[in-house]
């Protein structure tokens, strides 16, 4: 419950810089359409990301290992049965995708398959699944939203600064008018983002909360996690940074500072609320 509060709290935030920079700048025309370009997408964007990964259809007769888990896990879950895709790849992972369970994608890479044994691939199916009941393709979906439309809004603001608005600030007397739009120009892009990424966390801690319940023990994902943060650090997918947060474990390498902007927490972290789990079991 907290994950969801939390979640809720960051929309609330997020929502609130849109409304906020939109009334700085007057910029209601340009909210509409970038609202209305995001909502268009949200309707496309499970066959865009399977596209983008080249991500094929597979049947049962060809993986019945496969589907006889994602048939136990989503009798279990109460949810519809998902399309399932095969990702061709060696880099190990696995993302779901869809605007509501009704609409599901369930994909693994080819090297997913080869690299974990029964066990752990019901513990990262189950973490991908709770993301299809738990709504979150839904919610990243309007969080991405709301943080393209700061963006755009920010682009516009810059522009209006530079171009017209020295010349109110003229006429207002206001010194500081221009130098304003601009900070919150700089600042609003990089806040939403932040935002978004901390909306993206909480989700991943909650699915493997719920994955774990929902495969009936935490141990098969914790070792998934162990072997899968391994084999990316080894041969990084190559993956796009607006597709990152889809994926089981964070397809983009970085180091340092750079852990700050993952969408997703840090693996041994995951492992250990997944282990404490466990032992209260």
């Amino acid at each position: 419950m907290g994950n969801l509060f939390k979640t809720a709290v960051l929309l609330a935030a997020l929502t609130s810089l849109v409304v906020l920079i939109g009334q700085a700048i007057g910029g209601q025309q340009a909210f509409i359409l970038a609202v209305a370009m995001n909502f268009g997408s949200y309707w496309f964007s499970d066959r865009i990301v399977l596209a983008m990964y080249r991500a094929q259809p597979i049947e049962e007769a060809q993986a019945p290992d496969l589907y006889r888990i994602v048939r136990r896990l989503t009798t279990r879950a109460g949810i519809p049965m998902p399309r399932v895709y095969l990702i061709p790849g060696e880099t190990p992972n696995a993302f779901a995708t869809g605007r509501s369970p009704q609409h599901a994608a369930v994909a693994v890479t080819e090297g997913i398959m080869r690299m974990l044994d029964d066990e752990e691939l019901e513990g990262v199916l189950a973490h991908e699944l709770s993301h299809v009941k738990n709504r979150d393709t839904l919610t990243m979906t309007i969080a991405a939203t709301l943080a393209g439309v700061i963006t755009y809004l920010a682009h516009m603001a810059q522009w209006a600064a530079i171009f017209g608005g020295g010349r109110r600030d003229d006429e207002e007397g206001s010194g500081g008018g221009v130098f304003g739009a601009l900070l919150m120009a700089i600042l609003a892009p990089i806040a939403a983002m932040l935002i978004q990424l901390a909306i993206s966390r909480a989700r991943e801690f909650q699915a493997d909360a719920s994955g774990a319940q929902l495969a009936g023990r935490p141990w098969g994902l914790a070792k998934a996690l162990e072997k899968l943060e391994m084999a990316s650090k080894m041969a990084p997918m190559d993956a796009t940074p607006a597709t990152a947060h889809l994926f089981i474990v964070n397809p983009l390498r970085g180091e340092g500072l750079a852990t700050l902007f993952s969408t997703h927490p840090p693996i041994q972290e995951r492992i250990a609320r997944l282990r404490a789990m466990a032992t209260r079991s």
